[in-house]
């Protein structure tokens, strides 16, 4: 691009310096994106810079941190890749400006953003190790013909914030591992207390793989049936370890090890005739194994394995400590069993007597309206309610009594209302992007039927009459809040709108369980509904 005026080399580097030094002392994502925001407002003399990161999709840019444009904004604003300057930019791979920014081609409006009163803008992507993770972009309110030196000056900011804000992302996950961590007992305590099994398991295993040194530790342990070895818990240190499939008994190495009770050392799994899985070893690169067997009064329970990256023989310490440490998991593993079986049925009875609770407040507030109410229509609702609470249970099935991914949840509730709810011949995309985010069990089966609510309104009366469309769920976040919004691209809310049962039910649901707040908008074409959910009420106690 064509430079303008007088070199401000000096500047620019003074600068740098500066944005460099204040990002070293930032660590978590809100507060670095707050950080760069501001600095780079306030070193390059502009009216507002905006960061938009980049959803785990790879498709949408989503607005996280900015100076001028409206705080409402933040989390719930999306641009596709592509799309407007600042997708152009991350699309293109270069940065991109103009004086008159409303009248450039590429330019496009960000909802609630209110950047109607700014003039000029310059973006540039965010890119780290070939790889775009976001893009930023700078505005002024009086037009600016940007000059090459600013163009460098914010293309080197955004190489700075590009490596400053993996690195916050990057402890932002840490943090969120430790904090579960902090939530288990200590390793000499686990074996000995009420840790529900799989919890115990992944620190037998990580604990297991850092004092051997190995790649990956893993634990697989007989089915109900006792025919089939399922994997429960495996760490890696230094190697990729995918999720096997179950091995049927004496199938294998692993296999034969609970077959016969017998340990089994291989120095080099890659050129092992009996490993079944060589092909795999070599990718992940795993190469020794030392397998043991899990075994309680002479009966085996599981298999402890340990790989190594690269071929070694096991000391004999070595090999009586992974022994040990196999008979004392064997029996934790036993004792966690009886312990759980109780815990867990006290703790289904109390999320089931909840849900259920939850399910007759809902049928409460349709008592009024049920003379004018279509029975089969209120069944059919209700159906549909239940199958979105044992959605979020279905997860919790598969993944512990721990925080429930939300994303995950309504993708199946998406999925099950594509199949149920529309009608014979109607194409309906229902679709959820955006952030992964978990919640306590009853915040997300809270959250669940909003959104299930929220689908099957805009089906049924946005996309009245079998019309096709889209519904599209995103999910973002603010510095304070969780946002999720419901979009359609149907007939749009009429002009004498009056809420229904089903958003009765909605606002009761998110005022009374989430502690959040809920509004409608009126789109060119459709209906947007956001749901703001305050983050601090949804850390777990």
């Amino acid at each position: 691009m064509p430079a303008t005026g007088t070199s401000t080399r000096p500047q620019a580097v003074s600068a740098l310096r500066e944005i460099a030094r204040a990002l070293s002392s930032a660590w978590d994502l809100d507060t670095t994106l707050d950080l760069i925001a501001r600095k780079t407002t306030e070193v390059m003399h502009v009216d507002s810079c905006t960061i938009y990161l980049l959803d785990p999709d790879g498709e949408y840019l989503r607005l996280r941190a900015s100076t001028g444009l409206a705080k409402r904004a933040l989390g719930r604003a999306t641009l596709r890749v592509g799309e407007g300057m600042t997708g152009y930019a991350v699309a293109v791979n270069e940065p991109i400006y103009a004086i008159d920014a409303q009248h450039n081609p590429h330019f496009k409006m960000v909802d609630e953003a209110e950047e109607g009163v700014f003039q000029s803008l310059l973006a540039v992507p965010l890119v780290l190790d070939d790889r775009p993770i976001g893009a930023m972009n700078v505005q002024t309110v009086q037009p600016h013909a940007f000059t090459g030196d600013e163009i460098e000056v914010l293309s080197l900011i955004g190489d700075l914030a590009a490596g400053a804000l993996v690195k916050a992302q990057l402890y932002d996950q840490q943090r969120q591992q430790i904090e579960e961590m902090r939530a288990l007992a200590q390793v000499s305590e686990v074996v000995t207390s009420p840790q529900y099994l799989d919890d115990m398991l992944d620190v037998v295993t990580s604990m297991a793989a850092q004092t051997m040194g190995a790649a990956v530790c893993s634990i697989f342990l007989l089915d109900e049936s006792g025919t089939k070895l399922e994997l429960r818990s495996a760490k890696r240190t230094t190697s990729p370890y995918r999720h096997r499939p179950p091995l049927a008994l004496g199938q294998g190495v692993i296999g034969r090890v609970a077959q016969t009770g017998e340990s089994v050392y291989i120095r080099d799994v890659r050129e092992a005739p009996e490993y079944l899985s060589r092909e795999l070893a070599r990718a992940e690169g795993l190469a020794s194994l030392l397998a043991v067997p899990l075994s309680v009064r002479d009966r085996v329970i599981g298999v402890l394995n340990c790989y190594t990256a690269v071929p070694r023989t096991f000391t004999a310490e070595q090999q009586a400590f992974f022994a040990t440490l196999a008979n004392q998991t064997a029996l934790a593993i036993e004792n966690a069993r009886l312990v759980t079986n109780t815990a867990v049925i006290r703790e289904m009875h109390h999320r089931i007597k909840n849900n259920l609770q939850t399910v007759a407040m809902l049928m409460q507030m349709q008592i009024p309206d049920a003379e004018r109410l279509d029975t089969a229509q209120v069944l059919r609702a209700n159906i549909h309610r239940i199958h979105s609470i044992a959605a979020v249970h279905e997860v919790l099935s598969e993944r512990g009594f721990r925080l429930v991914e939300v994303k995950e949840v309504l993708e199946r509730i998406a999925r099950m209302t594509a199949e149920m709810m529309t009608a014979p011949g109607q194409q309906v995309e229902i679709r959820v992007f955006g952030d992964s985010f978990a919640l306590p069990s009853r915040a997300a089966t809270a959250l669940a039927l909003v959104v299930n609510e929220l689908v099957q309104n805009a089906l049924e009366h946005g996309l009245a009459g079998g019309q096709n469309g889209r519904i599209m769920v995103s999910l973002g976040r603010s510095p304070d809040e969780l946002i999720v919004l419901v979009r359609d691209d149907g007939v749009g809310l009429p002009q004498n709108w009056e809420r229904g049962l089903g958003l009765e039910i909605v606002e009761t649901l998110v005022r009374d369980d989430l502690n959040g707040r809920i509004q409608f908008h009126r789109l060119k074409q459709g209906t947007e509904i956001s749901v703001r959910i305050p983050r601090e009420d949804m850390t777990p106690q």
